[in-house]
């Protein structure tokens, strides 16, 4: 359990070994490292100067004798403290550099991005890959069933979604299912309710620009995530189809 927590914690599988057996012993030479944890000995003088540069590991010299012996476990807790800071360093720079990646990014031309996900988890991935850092402002196409989303999602899982499409001033055009009454349009979108029972929507699908999400809600939950310009434009103006057939004869309710 401890070797599974040290690498959790940044360590590799080989640094965890090493430190684990230094911290049972006094010291120890690189030979008996290599003895005692089955790693070859090029590889041992590797993963002590890895596990020095983090603090964790130090050397003695006697005559032409060099000895290795860990530092306090507490040595753990300041190296975690410096992981953090770095990682708070990096998230910091990320708003810069992840537009000079794109810049840089291979252009896909028309050929489409497919990705496919399994489990709840998936899906709320979905939903971060649907809108992205630059995009600001549209309108989403959404189709769902409200019943089924609320059995699948909490209400912080959906609120924290609707939160992120209103940061970007996205609006909405949606038809939905739902047994539990209407759920009204305004200012932030356009809602038609269509009959549960005569047209069952079991998937929740969105479209906003070039990309269209699908989750499928099934028995067994997955999702697809499709970035394609033309199936986008062709789901519009399917959508657009019905909701325009649907207000000029009335809302099947």
């Amino acid at each position: 359990m401890l070797d599974k927590y040290l690498q959790e914690i940044g360590l590799n599988e080989k640094e965890a070994a090493v430190y684990l057996m230094l911290i049972q012993v006094d010291d120890a030479s690189v030979i008996d490292i290599a003895k005692k944890t089955e790693i070859n000995r090029t590889t041992v003088y590797i993963v002590l100067e890895s596990l020095e540069k983090k603090g964790l590991v130090s050397e003695t010299t006697a005559g032409k004798k060099t000895h290795y012996h860990a530092e306090p476990p507490e040595r753990l807790e300041t190296y975690v403290q410096r992981q953090k800071v770095i990682l708070d360093e990096h998230s910091k720079r990320l708003v810069d550099i992840i537009p000079q990646l794109k810049s840089v990014q291979r252009e896909t031309g028309v050929k489409p991005i497919v990705k496919l996900y399994e489990g709840k988890e998936g899906i709320i991935s979905l939903n971060e890959d649907l809108y992205e850092n630059n995009d600001q402002g549209g309108t989403a196409y959404l189709i769902y069933s409200s019943d089924l989303l609320d059995s699948v999602f909490s209400k912080e899982d959906r609120a924290k979604y609707k939160k992120v499409r209103l940061e970007k001033g996205v609006k909405t055009k949606v038809l939905y299912n739902s047994s539990k009454g209407d759920i009204p349009s305004d200012q932030t979108g356009d809602r038609v309710k269509i009959d549960e029972k005569k047209y069952p929507v079991t998937c929740d699908i969105s479209v906003y620009k070039d990309r269209v999400r699908i989750g499928i809600l099934g028995k067994k939950l997955s999702g697809i995530f499709i970035k394609s310009q033309d199936l986008a434009d062709t789901l519009r103006s399917l959508f657009n189809f019905a909701l325009d057939s649907i207000k000029k004869e009335g809302p099947a309710a």
